[in-house]
């Protein structure tokens, strides 16, 4: 395909040690050497090349920057188009100058994602892959960076291919029996294979989202709050977790007031942690706002660690608001355990199902057990990122769960002997939705939402 050659800054901005200017498209070598005087001029250079020279205001003769640039020739390359990457000094100033001259001198400024986008359009890289290149600039732990890599590099798109090629063999069958109505058996036979290979596909669709909650929370991160009366260390919990004192901690109940949102990374996964105010029946107007976002918080909460004041006993008052969360994802945290207490931790483990841990925040005993718990309730089966596909997209998830409710619709028309052109619609919406997952038959508005959520310059 052919576009008008792009030009955007590839780093971030502020001070830096170097900085780089990419360009994409057929005259990105002729524009970038408007600019430049080195030994060779950049159309004589060898392709996948880093060249030394200086950058020139072309209109001036003004030298703006001592740099080194990359000249690399389609279509080996990111976009498969020529790219040319100025790298220089990572001033501000002279890293805007450089991109105001390039598009000075023919260049358009890139769109946010442009350069993916046209990776996907030229046709290096699917859809799934654009979107794994996005995770993986996000990724906020190694696990979640593994499972976007996994994606850049094509193992979702090879598992979806593999799953409409049998979709397509299915069909074939079909077509069988559309063209050969004349013989009983064949419509017997065919309905019996096309059923038989139905459920093996759906099999494989379940097992990409049964991989789904795993693969979104190591992606997007627990929505976790920690609640619990005033003053029984919730704050202490989230300072040590982010380790920095981003909580004011004091002996003063009712001191957090407003809830307070970080991220994370608790044994590999990422959390993002809210610290609430103290649920508790208060007069001071603040305070009673602060618990009112409390109880919205729990109300939005993946994950609710309850923390509990092992000197201050097990009120009533806990034991209700545990009893309304008795069908949540909750962990008991017993702390200040290095202190004389008042709780009776075996009573309260035959009490609830919940997880207890015991801590001890100012010692810093207990944080291992918290994250093997947090773990063991989310990925009791473990993780086997080397061997296993993850999905974690909503778009992605969004579409298989499409497609399995209509293989699903075939296997069941399947069993209730409907003809078997029928059943062909079922499968063909199937393969249609799998093909979406991997960006074949997309809207073109899909496409631009989807890469502007990139930033400028990938």
């Amino acid at each position: 395909m052919q576009f008008d050659t792009i030009s955007s800054i590839s780093t971030p901005v502020g001070e830096g040690a170097i900085a780089i200017v990419r360009l994409s498209g057929e005259d990105a070598v002729d524009i970038a050497d408007r600019l430049y005087k080195g030994k060779k001029s950049l159309k004589e250079v060898d392709s996948h090349t880093i060249n030394y020279g200086h950058i020139v205001d072309p209109k001036t003769e003004e030298v703006i920057e001592e740099v080194m640039v990359a000249v690399m020739r389609a279509p080996r390359t990111y976009t498969r188009e020529d790219i040319v990457e100025i790298n220089c000094h990572g001033g501000i100033h002279t890293i805007n100058h450089i991109l105001q001259l390039t598009l000075q001198n023919g260049a358009t400024m890139a769109e946010p994602g442009e350069f993916t986008k046209r990776a996907f359009l030229n046709g290096r890289i699917d859809l799934s892959q654009a979107e794994g290149i996005m995770d993986f600039i996000r990724s906020k732990t190694d696990d979640a960076s593994k499972i976007a890599n996994q994606q850049m590099q094509g193992r979702l798109k090879e598992y979806i291919e593999r799953l409409r090629q049998e979709i397509l063999e299915v069909l074939a069958q079909v077509e069988v029996n559309i063209d050969y109505p004349e013989y009983d058996d064949v419509e017997e036979a065919t309905t019996r294979q096309l059923l038989e290979e139905s459920q093996k596909i759906k099999e494989e669709i379940e097992d990409l989202l049964k991989s789904s909650r795993e693969g979104r929370i190591l992606r997007e991160g627990l929505n976790t709050v920690i609640v619990g009366k005033p003053n029984v260390g919730k704050s202490s919990l989230l300072n040590y977790l982010i380790q920095d004192n981003r909580a004011i901690v004091t002996d003063i109940a009712g001191t957090t007031r407003d809830i307070l949102e970080e991220y994370v990374n608790v044994n590999g996964i990422p959390l993002k942690l809210v610290d609430t105010a103290g649920i508790r029946e208060t007069e001071d107007v603040v305070e009673r706002i602060g618990v009112e976002r409390s109880r919205e918080a729990l109300n939005n909460a993946e994950l609710i660690l309850y923390l509990l004041d092992n000197t201050q006993g097990f009120s009533s008052e806990d034991e209700e608001i545990l009893d309304v969360l008795k069908d949540r994802n909750v962990i008991i945290i017993v702390n200040k355990m290095d202190l004389d207490g008042k709780i009776d931790i075996k009573d309260m483990e035959s009490k609830y199902d919940f997880p207890v841990v015991l801590t001890s925040i100012t010692e810093g005993t207990g944080i291992k057990s918290l994250e093997e718990g947090i773990k063991q309730l989310f990925f009791s089966g473990g993780l086997s990122l080397q061997d296993s596909t993850y999905v974690s997209n909503n778009r992605h998830i969004h579409l298989l769960e499409q497609a399995n409710n209509s293989i699903s619709d075939a296997i069941e028309a399947a069993e209730m002997d409907i003809p078997v052109d029928m059943i062909q619609i079922d499968l063909v919406k199937t393969w249609q939705l799998l093909g979406e997952v991997i960006g074949q038959d997309v809207s073109e508005e899909l496409i631009d939402q989807l890469f502007s959520q990139f930033c400028l310059g990938k």
